[in-house]
């Protein structure tokens, strides 16, 4: 009868880390090795945010009252990285990693119903999400996440990455609203479906420095002032100083 749910339950028996997948109109669990280059000692000026995550990871693996995550800031801060090192912390204990792509959340709802039959805690991530404007495909996201009949499963936490506070596009909105005000509440009220909510901003230059002086050491690269002097170079050109642009500013110089 539910030959789609039998497909599911066999590709999840198959690894501890998906992505989904689509392919000619259908969905897959794609088995994947999820990347632990970055550790969670590595992940230096987001201390608050960490200590934040792994509490309600561990709340969440032991079965008490947890939170939904939205972890949102400008790109490169480490909100990606974040989560993928919280993945390998925890792996050992029966976790697994859903990711999937903002096009496919029409399969959330499925996903769910599947994840929540089984006996392994599910942790869902989407990485990147925001709606532009005229996207109404947020109010299924925040059906699921506060409003459906069914509720969402003790086993199952999603964690949301954005560049946007609200999860939405400043210039979203119902032009034809009767009352617009209202219509601007409900949509800053998905962010407030999620109970862990996280920001990440740029690092200062001592913060970047500190951040490029960690990952040359850990390359066995003495950091100095002329290191540093072509970090910030970097950083200028990049046009942006974050941890993302610090480390691939050392895995260049070190070639």
């Amino acid at each position: 009868m539910y030959t789609w749910v039998e497909e599911l339950k066999q590709q999840l028996a198959k690894g501890q880390a998906f992505c989904r997948m689509r392919y000619e109109n259908k969905g897959y669990l794609l088995p994947v090795e999820v990347p632990n280059d970055v550790r969670l000692e590595d992940l230096l000026e987001i201390e608050s945010q960490k200590k934040a995550v792994l509490e309600n990871m561990e709340r969440f693996l032991k079965g008490k009252g947890y939170n939904h995550m939205l972890l949102w800031g400008a790109r490169g801060t480490g909100k990606s990285s974040l989560v993928r090192a919280v993945f390998h912390y925890f792996r050992s204990q029966d976790l697994v990693l859903l990711q999937l792509a903002c096009d496919d959340l029409q399969d959330l709802g499925a996903l769910l119903w599947v994840a929540a039959q089984q006996a392994q805690h599910f942790l869902i991530y989407i990485d990147d999400l925001s709606f532009a404007a005229n996207d109404d495909s947020y109010r299924a996201l925040k059906a699921l996440l506060d409003g459906s009949i069914a509720g969402m499963s003790a086993n199952i936490m999603l964690c949301v990455t954005s560049n946007r506070r609200h999860l939405l596009s400043e210039h979203h909105r119902n032009d034809d609203a009767i009352h617009p005000e209202e219509d601007t509440e409900e949509q800053i009220s998905l962010a407030e479906r999620f109970g862990l909510r996280l920001s990440f901003h740029p690092l200062s230059q001592q913060q970047y420095l500190t951040v490029v002086s960690h990952w040359a050491e850990r390359m066995g690269i003495a950091p100095d002032e002329v290191l540093h002097r072509q970090a910030l170079q970097f950083a200028l050109l990049r046009g942006s100083r974050s941890a993302r642009v610090a480390e691939q500013f050392i895995r260049q110089y070190s070639k």
